[in-house]
Order: C-alpha cells, then sequence, then structure tokens
C-alpha cells in the first residue's frame, strides 16, 4: 500500500509542483550554472542509487555529508531552498522510480560508513530510503550515527499507514531543519 502511496503522491507532486521546479531550475542557473544535483547514495538492500536534490552549494563543494560541508559553501538561494526544504523536490523522481519512499530513512552516503555499520546492525537497509521520517521531524541528522540509526529502527518499527501520513503533515508544517551545516 505505501508503494501505492507514494507513487500516486510523488506523480501528483511532480505535475502540480512543475512550474516551481521550472523557477528554481532558471534561478538556480544564475545561482550556480548548474541547478540539479546528482549523489549516489545507499538504498535498499544497500544497492546504490543516484539521488536527485537542488543545488544548495558551490560545484567544487567536497562530496561529503552536510554536516560536515562548510557554511560558507552554501549559496544564497541553496540558503532559501534549505531553509523552505524545496531542494528535497526533485527527490519526488526517485519515488517515482521507486528508488525512494516518501518516509523512510534518509539515504547515507556510501562513505559513511559508520552510519552504514548502525543500520546494517538494526536491517534498516531492508527498506527503500525516504524524504522524510522520524528523524527529520526530530531534527536528528548523520551527525549521531548510532542514534539516527536507532531512530530509524524506531520508525520502521512503528510505521504504519496513520504515521506515514503523520510524518509527511509534520514536514510540510515544517518540522525538522535537515542536516545542520558546520
Amino acid at each position: 500500500m505505501v508503494r501505492v502511496f507514494d507513487f500516486l503522491f510523488s506523480f501528483f507532486g511532480i505535475l502540480i509542483g512543475m512550474p516551481i521546479f521550472i523557477i528554481i531550475f532558471i534561478v538556480g542557473m544564475f545561482d550556480t550554472g548548474s541547478p540539479l544535483f546528482f549523489q549516489q547514495r545507499v538504498g535498499k538492500n544497500k544497492k546504490p542509487f543516484v539521488l536527485i536534490k537542488f543545488r544548495t552549494m558551490a560545484i567544487d563543494t567536497k562530496d561529503i555529508a552536510s554536516h560536515l560541508a562548510p557554511a560558507a559553501s552554501i549559496t544564497s538561494l541553496g540558503k532559501f531552498l534549505r531553509k523552505t526544504k524545496l531542494d528535497e523536490l526533485p527527490q519526488l523522481w526517485n519515488v517515482l522510480i521507486g528508488d525512494m519512499s516518501l518516509v523512510g530513512p534518509r539515504p547515507c552516503l556510501f562513505n559513511q560508513t559508520e552510519l552504514i555499520s548502525a543500520r546494517e546492525a538494526l536491517a534498516v537497509f531492508n527498506v527503500r530510503p525516504g524524504i522524510t521520517g522520524l528523524a527529520q521531524v526530530k531534527n536528528i541528522d548523520m551527525s549521531t550515527p548510532d542514534y539516527l540509526a536507532k531512530t530509524d529502527k524506531k520508525m520502521l518499527d512503528s510505521l504504519n499507514t496513520i504515521n506515514y501520513f503523520k510524518y509527511i503533515y509534520l514536514t510540510v508544517l515544517g518540522g525538522g531543519r535537515g542536516d545542520a551545516i558546520k
């Protein structure tokens, strides 16, 4: 049932959000010259997939977790996109094609070995990663890998239709700030 919700919400989200996507894309061309950001992430069963987002950092920023990136690397448009979470909108494509779910553990990078180990021990990789979830609405970022993995497991153990919609609702209302930039 979750896959049906994911497909419908992502399809209609892309359709309805297309004017916003186009505006952000055009403004992003002036901001960095490359408005979309593609990055390989760890997916379900540790299978790699390419995550797509609107670019919020300078093009030459190292390929590291957000909480390790310097604040100076965030562009002026990027600050706005991160604050409003609009940088996440292109991930609706990842949801539509089945690489991600709307709700699930945030996909990590392959170089985040501590988080991968913690999640592996708790079988967190048995599900699709998500755009939002319990950790996101509680402001738990990837800088605390063990705590994040335990929070992900707690969410997965209690995930039902009501909680699925609750996490989406809380995210839309502004719950969570995303990964902290030092």
